[in-house]
């Protein structure tokens, strides 16, 4: 019997404009580019299903129309929709106006996401080290060798018992956020309202030493760009 997940529920973060995915985001949203010959949304979604999550928190915006009727007959998992066609919130705003459709705790993820697991999955390895007592989120992150496509300096440090820092200026980083985490409702505590970023969040989590980090075991695809799609295809179909 598998071990219990720490949410059946994931909010999926699929309302941004994708500019850096352009020419491919003239005419569709960025979840819907397609990538092994599947849109970059129903592989995260495929993989919730996979892990044994049941619930979707799906935002949208930009060209909403086309990516809420991709998703919303969807059964593994059943898809709601938190709509930001009057604005576009961020991560961190689109997190505060979903709360009510969302569990405590829940997890979070981006709409492009790609990985391979390694010896459990993603949401197994976050739902073992998930301690709602001493954490207000848990983000997954992947060191630099198991980050594909991925060129920039790093996102943060962690320490002995994996709580969090930003990256150091002058400092190379050795782990990368992955875009997924384990959320509870505390971190959402007087939020601004309107448009503000994740960031903001974690930082007071990391104040109060309550952000940690899990680093993963399999590899992350960071899937920005045109030009990061063959290499991506190409290391999926040796899989």
């Amino acid at each position: 019997m598998k071990p219990p997940l720490a949410s059946d529920t994931a909010m999926v973060m699929a309302a941004g404009l994708g500019k850096r995915m352009r020419p491919l985001t003239a005419t569709m949203p960025k979840p819907l580019v397609r990538v092994s010959g599947k849109a970059l949304i129903d592989h995260t979604l495929d993989r919730l299903a996979e892990a044994g999550l049941t619930q979707a928190v799906v935002n949208v915006h930009y060209l909403a129309d086309a990516l809420e009727a991709h998703v919303v007959e969807r059964a593994n998992p059943k898809v709601q929709i938190s709509d930001e066609r009057d604005a576009l919130l961020e991560t961190g705003g689109g997190m505060v106006r979903a709360q009510s459709m969302l569990p405590d705790p829940f997890f979070c993820l981006n709409s492009d996401n790609i990985w391979l697991d390694g010896p459990k999955n993603a949401f197994a390895e976050l739902s073992a080290r998930w301690d709602p007592e001493i954490m207000d989120a848990l983000l997954l992150v992947v060191p630099h060798s198991r980050a594909m496509n991925f060129n920039g300096q790093g996102d943060f440090h962690l320490d002995s018992v994996g709580r969090i820092t930003r990256r150091r200026t002058g400092r190379i980083a050795p782990f990368i956020y992955t875009g997924i985490q384990i959320v509870s409702h505390r971190l959402l505590r007087d939020a601004p309202e309107g448009k503000f970023g994740t960031m903001q969040l974690w930082e007071r989590a990391i104040g109060e030493g309550r952000l940690y980090g899990l680093p993963f075991t399999g590899l992350w695809f960071e899937v920005g760009t045109p030009q990061a799609i063959r290499p991506t295809e190409d290391a999926l179909s040796r899989g």
